[in-house]
């Protein structure tokens, strides 16, 4: 019969225009809603995302700036500019983009966002308040945030399933898993040292997986009629694939696609941080 199709582009798409709808709102009210994004380096892939980003906050509204730095600035420089801009009225969220120069360490400095400003959800505070439940405190993490309104606004609710996470990444794995721990599901994270990884796998009503390897999980890994959801973005032979095999599309019930699952929410959703970022200044 084959799985039905999650369209992260569609949900997605939803999402722009309700937070373009409430960034109307605060620029009546004089507030205009302001994310930055550091940029340390040449990094392809990462120019790319924060052209992305830009372009999104544009559509809506939300006033976007990217400060790019070079890749031999010190760390001290770096939290130099963060701390600059945790004092900026006008900078409601403050995004460092991943990865940076090895060089620097990347948790001591997400450690200095002002965590009233991680529209990422990286800071620990907010970590925190995910796992003890007072998420609506903080931010979610973009990406996990996603996934629980690609399950919402597809009907899936994950009370009482089996909930299974490939991956225990600080960015997608465990926040994915509090997440859906708060939602009332049994949760598994799995990761590259679990045990029978398959059959772990084969018994998840809902399957997240977010490994970043190629057609990883395949077809005989996943429960008949099961919710599957990509994380994974790949590039193979020039084209874009997920962590799951094509395979899958014959077994799942519900599945995100890659390129347009999982992607198009990550960036849909740093925008709904950022407006509540401004909101919370109000």
């Amino acid at each position: 019969m084959g799985a039905q199709l999650i369209d992260g582009k569609r949900i997605a798409a939803e999402i722009r225009q309700e937070v373009k709808a409430e960034v109307a709102e605060l620029r009546e009210r004089n507030v205009v809603p302001g994310l930055t994004v550091v940029l340390v380096g040449e990094d392809p892939a990462s120019q790319t995302y924060v052209r992305s980003k830009q372009r999104a906050c544009e559509e809506v509204g939300i006033r976007s700036e990217v400060r790019k730095l070079p890749d031999h600035t010190s760390q001290t420089q770096l939290m130099k500019l963060i701390d600059e801009l945790n004092q900026d009225p006008a900078v409601h969220g403050i995004l460092v983009q991943l990865p940076l120069p090895g060089h620097i360490d990347a948790d001591a400095v997400l450690r200095t966002i002002d965590p009233a400003k991680d529209v990422d959800g990286f800071h620990p505070t907010n970590v925190g308040c995910l796992w003890t439940g007072l998420s609506y405190q903080g931010f979610v993490p973009c990406t996990p945030a996603g996934v629980m309104e690609l399950l919402r606004r597809t009907g899936i609710d994950p009370r009482g399933l089996d909930a299974v996470v490939v991956g225990r990444s600080n960015i997608v794995g465990k926040p994915m898993a509090a997440l859906l721990l708060e939602a009332n599901a049994t949760v598994t994270i799995c990761h590259s040292r679990t045990q029978n990884l398959r059959d772990q796998c084969r018994r998840a009503d809902i399957l997240v997986v977010a490994v970043g390897k190629p057609r990883f999980i395949s077809g005989d890994w996943i429960k008949p009629g099961a919710v599957v959801i990509d994380v994974g973005i790949n590039r193979v032979d020039g084209r874009l694939c997920g962590d799951v095999d094509e395979s899958a599309w014959e077994v799942a019930g519900f599945l995100t696609p890659v390129p347009g699952g999982v992607g198009p929410m990550t960036i849909a959703q740093l925008l709904k941080n950022t407006v509540l970022a401004a909101k919370r200044t109000l």
